[in-house]
């Protein structure tokens, strides 16, 4: 190889690393959205997906290590319930188990890695529990 053909393959290189690192999105562009803002108290499964803003589509495979569910948009942030991660049939729809004790709102709050971004997810969703 040549000098010229040398230089012209290592800037090729470059520009193909630059552009994959500019195709990463910003971490603030992605977000959880409730599928059902209102369930029925008692036992029920919270659906969420995750959203790529800009895009409007739906992320698949992200790791959810953190999750709470609380009753603090009602001032009572110590009553809190279980949630247990559900096996769902669309792969961009995460599902949660819980047990709503009691009717009102309830905050979801989440923290998730999406695969090839740097940094986490966090979202906190306010749903209703219906009598």
């Amino acid at each position: 190889m040549t000098r010229t053909s040398l230089r012209a393959a290592a800037m090729s290189a470059a520009l193909l690393v630059a552009s994959f690192t500019s195709a990463l999105a910003d971490i603030t562009d992605y977000e959880f959205q409730l599928v059902d803002k209102e369930l029925k108290q008692g036992e029920a499964v919270i659906a969420v997906k995750l959203v790529h803003k800009p895009s409007g589509r739906a992320i698949p495979d992200a790791v959810i290590f953190a999750k709470r569910l609380d009753m603090g948009p009602d001032k009572m942030a110590a009553m809190t319930a279980p949630l247990e991660p559900v096996a769902s049939t669309e792969t961009s729809i995460y599902r949660f188990k819980t047990d709503l004790t009691m009717a009102g709102h309830w905050a979801l709050s989440l923290g998730a890695k999406v695969q090839g971004e740097d940094g986490t997810v966090e979202s906190k969703l306010i749903l209703k529990a219906l009598p």
